[in-house]
């Protein structure tokens, strides 16, 4: 932190905790001018709290902290007020791009004559290298290593890229590969509940907050840290000092009461819980849980909730902090100085949560008996499809014929894998793995996948022949306490061997199935089904050859790697016949909860993580030895690079801005339906060779093997922009019957890859819109799904309704997000792609106006259609107009300089 505001309100005060000063900005004494607001969400609190450290007279004024006091008043508000973060949290995949946009700003200032020291980062900011690692090798002892070797093959040229960022910025560090997932490292060991900050020789405490690159940077709210996954666009500009200005959001209150049943997991809890703020609605909204369970729910499951904020729309799901989040911090190592004044400043702010706090004022409110939670999966297609354990193969059955495609004259098909004595058919699970930090951060669902292969073992059972299993931890504490209990070697006796430390299966690494698996699914058409403890399972996500992909508890993915099918009731059939010749079922290997509790207290212990995380930054020894370039200011960029390449968005930039032209005569590049994810726009899997990027990276002598993903390649504008709207499973109705990234140019009528398409209206000055339907651009915060639209040429988006990260985006890249207004789609105006559209007025947009589509029909009829211009704050107006948001922060910096 490098400044502090005014205090107007004269709120500021001082803390004396253990002997040592602390400077704060009291919210309590805030109020003799704000009145109560003892009563405000405690989410709303740390904004508020924001507010008075910050008020400036400038980004922030007392008007702002009014407007959150105001809140209480309906429990609503249509003001917005700025939030400047902490700090920042990136993974690798969005991370490169992040740091490729900040050595390319460093270029871009020295062109507007400013000095490049000048771009560094204003807060701390943590990157976790976490997304990178593949599991191309599984089921064996040597997996982990294996997998470890061939990532720093494939990613050593960015990890020298980010060790060089690392000596380059300030206030920028690294977690290397190999400590596991950015997520639960922060949960674990970087988030402090309460963060300081020195300006002068004064110390002040404030709350941890955060901005992340990533969705689920809200699984952190589960220990009372305010934060949400931002675009890497936000991000940078908020790490270069930026306040993003933010609507006060509602804020739904979620009331828990009760105790879980016996046989119940914390991932049934998180689906139960999705599925309900799902159908409530809380898109853009706070989420705050409250009410009796608090005072026995552990942090491990309230982490799990936090975790899936994203799948259930909110932008965050907040816990505050009590007794089991202090208790947590110790268990963890955090310093006992610093969970002191954890508490001390909490309490004296009014934020700390007892048996005894009186219920916050909300929005809304809904609740949930935990007594009424049951064993379920999510799936196939959404993760907020929850489908009790016990309907999970009738639901299966059902969704073979209605969504996934499968006649019923053909469901009975089975195919002969080459080489085997045995056959697959649809609904055989070919991947059943451990993996994701929604789950490998709970103890106890770890715990019971360990006591499930413990008894499976003994018993004598085995997974089926076809399924892939795998367990990639959350961190490497997880390893420490699975080998204390015993249990590492029984879930290496069922293949569940350790792949690596990161995110892996859950974000499409599940890397490569057996060739004659694939042939036998290829060949026939088969459904294919995963089975993972992940929190995403949109279509195309997880395996190219998987159509069906359903979340589950760490112990029901070993459970289902033992049955090998979906389509059978996994709660009455036989799993396998044992040793002794007798059928085994669900209920003779699933544990008590006192067996997971017992082995919880024996096996996990403050120290494993004090010594775990105390050499955090070492890296494996192929980390050590990368060899960094040093001592430049700037970037030396290898155009020979086909991972890292200077980005074109600061090409010809000057200090004032070309002002924005109207939109005449566009093309429609896609017509898109509802639920396009950040996954269908920017994949961030495998690359097909035949496809513009595959294309791209052959003709630069790269070989097929050697493609990665298109995750690993964000840092290369090249690739990605060949890869917008690649995603295998992505449907544009202007090609009916035609899966994958494909487009009509017209008037020619002619078909090709979607970026061809563009290549061909640039080349003819042609601009270019997208046609969406609800909820585009939900999902992962990927920044590439904005960058990759904007560099194709795309200059709006008009949808029914957008996901808030993705709009950002948008307008942080100058693309125009327009919102149809209720009654109109895409299918009520009978669009084709055939027509042409002009948006006119765009040199004085104001937030939120009204504009005016002009579609003009291949028959030269013209309909005028009014949208909503999704531009929606006075802030975001300068962004749109300077091109971008990071043109507009570098444009600032060089006027400042």
């Amino acid at each position: 932190m490098k400044s502090v505001g005014h205090d107007s309100l004269h709120t500021r005060k001082t803390l004396e905790v253990e002997g040592k000063t602390y400077h704060y900005f009291s919210i309590p004494e805030a109020q003799a001018s704000l009145g109560d607001v003892s009563r405000l969400p405690v989410s709303l609190k740390v904004l508020l709290e924001n507010v008075l450290r910050f008020e400036d007279g400038r980004s922030y004024s007392v008007a702002d902290a009014h407007a959150v006091a105001d809140w209480l008043k309906e429990g609503r508000s249509s003001k917005e007020v700025p939030f400047k973060p902490a700090r920042i949290l990136m993974q690798d995949f969005t991370g490169v791009p992040a740091v490729v946009d900040l050595a390319a700003m460093r270029d871009g200032i020295t062109r507007l004559n400013g000095d490049p020291q000048k771009v560094n980062p204003l807060v701390p900011v943590d990157l976790v290298i976490d997304h990178s690692v593949m599991v191309d090798y599984s089921g064996t002892a040597d997996s982990l290593q294996r997998n470890v070797e061939t990532e720093f093959e494939r990613n050593g040229e960015r990890y020298a890229f980010l060790r060089w960022g690392q000596e380059a910025f300030e206030n920028f560090s690294v977690v290397p590969p190999g400590a596991g997932i950015c997520h639960q490292v922060n949960l674990e060991y970087i988030a402090q509940a309460v963060w300081t900050g020195t300006v002068g020789e004064e110390t002040f405490a404030y709350p941890d907050t955060l901005y992340g690159t990533d969705s689920h940077t809200t699984m952190v709210n589960g220990m009372g840290v305010l934060g949400w996954g931002v675009g890497g666009i936000e991000a940078e500009a908020a790490m270069l000092g930026q306040p993003i200005a933010m609507l006060i959001p509602d804020v739904i209150g979620f009331r828990l009461t009760g105790r879980m049943p016996e046989g119940a997991t914390a991932t049934d809890l998180v689906l139960t819980v999705t599925q309900m703020l799902r159908r409530k609605g809380v898109v853009g909204k706070f989420v705050e849980f409250y009410g009796p369970a608090l005072d026995h729910l552990p942090v491990a499951d309230r982490a799990t909730i936090g975790n899936m904020a994203p799948e259930y729309g909110a932008t965050c799901g907040f816990f505050p902090v009590d007794d089991l989040t202090i208790a947590y911090l110790h268990q963890t190592g955090r310093d006992e100085h610093r969970i002191a004044l954890t508490r001390a400043y909490l309490e004296a702010q009014g934020m700390y949560r007892t048996a005894a706090t009186p219920d916050p004022v909300f929005t809304d409110t809904l609740e949930l008996d935990l007594g009424s939670v049951e064993p379920s999966l999510a799936g196939p297609k959404r993760p907020q499809d929850r489908v009790a354990l016990k309907n999970a193969a009738t639901a299966f059955n059902a969704e073979l014929t209605r969504s996934l495609g499968v006649a019923a004259n053909d469901l009975s098909t089975r195919a002969a894998v080459a080489g085997t004595n045995y056959e697959i058919t649809h609904g055989d699970v070919v991947i059943a793995a451990i993996t994701s930090c929604t789950n490998t951060s709970n103890p106890a669902v770890l715990i019971a996948a360990g006591l499930v292969a413990r008894k499976a073992r003994a018993l004598g059972l085995h997974p089926k022949p076809w399924v892939k299993t795998s367990l990639a931890p959350g961190s490497q504490v997880v390893t420490e306490y699975l080998d204390r209990a015993g249990l590492s070697a029984e879930l290496d006796a069922l293949g569940f061997n350790t792949v690596g430390y990161g995110c892996t299966t859950c974000i499409g690494n599940s890397g490569p199935l057996p060739d004659a698996i694939v042939d036998a699914i290829e060949n026939n058409k088969l459904v294919a089904v995963s089975v993972l403890s992940g929190n995403r399972n949109f279509e195309g996500r997880i395996s190219p050859n998987v159509r069906a992909n359903y979340l589950a508890s760490p112990p029901l993915v070993v459970a289902y790697s033992l049955l090998g099918n979906i389509r059978e009731d996994i709660t009455t059939v036989s799993l396998g016949t044992s040793s002794t010749g007798q059928p085994v079922y669900l209920r003779d290997i699933w544990p008590t909860n006192k067996e997971i509790a017992d082995l919880i207290a024996t096996s996990i212990s403050r120290e494993q993580f004090i010594e775990r995380y105390g050499q955090v930054g070492r890296g494996t020894k192929e980390w050590q030895a990368l060899k960094v370039a040093t001592g430049s200011l700037t970037y030396a960029w290898d155009g020979g690079s086909t991972y890292v390449q200077n980005p074109p968005y600061f090409e010809g930039i000057t200090m004032v801005p070309t002002p924005k032209g109207d939109i005449i005569d566009a093309r429609v590049l896609a017509l898109l339906g509802d639920n396009i994810t950040t996954d269908h726009i920017s994949p961030a899997g495998s690359i097909k060779q035949s496809s513009p990027a595959g294309q791209y990276l052959g003709e630069h002598q790269v070989s097929q093997k050697d493609f990665n993903s298109y995750g690993s390649r964000r840092g290369n504008h090249q690739v990605m922009m060949r890869g917008t709207f690649a995603n295998i499973r992505i449907k544009n109705e202007m090609v009916p019957g035609v899966e994958g990234g494909i487009s009509k140019h017209y008037p020619s009528g002619e078909q090709g890859a979607i970026y061809d398409v563009a290549q061909r209206y640039k080349a003819e000055g042609v601009p270019l819109v997208v046609f969406g339907g609800k909820e585009y651009g939900m999902g992962s915060s990927r920044d590439w799904a904005a960058k990759g639209t904007v560099l194709l040429g795309i200059r709006a988006v008009i949808a029914e309704s957008f996901e808030r990260i993705h709009r950002s985006n948008l307008v942080g890249m100058g693309v125009l997000p327009l919102l149809f207004q209720e009654g109109t789609t895409r299918e009520t105006l009978g669009l084709v792609g055939d027509e042409t559209v002009t948006i006119e007025g765009l040199g004085a947009i104001a937030p939120r106006m009204t504009l005016t589509l002009a579609i003009t029909r291949a028959d030269g009829s013209r309909q005028d259609v009014p949208v909503v211009c999704r531009v929606d704050t006075l802030d975001e107006v300068e962004y749109y107009r300077h091109g971008g948001i990071l043109q507009y922060v570098l444009r600032g910096m060089a006027e400042a300089a």
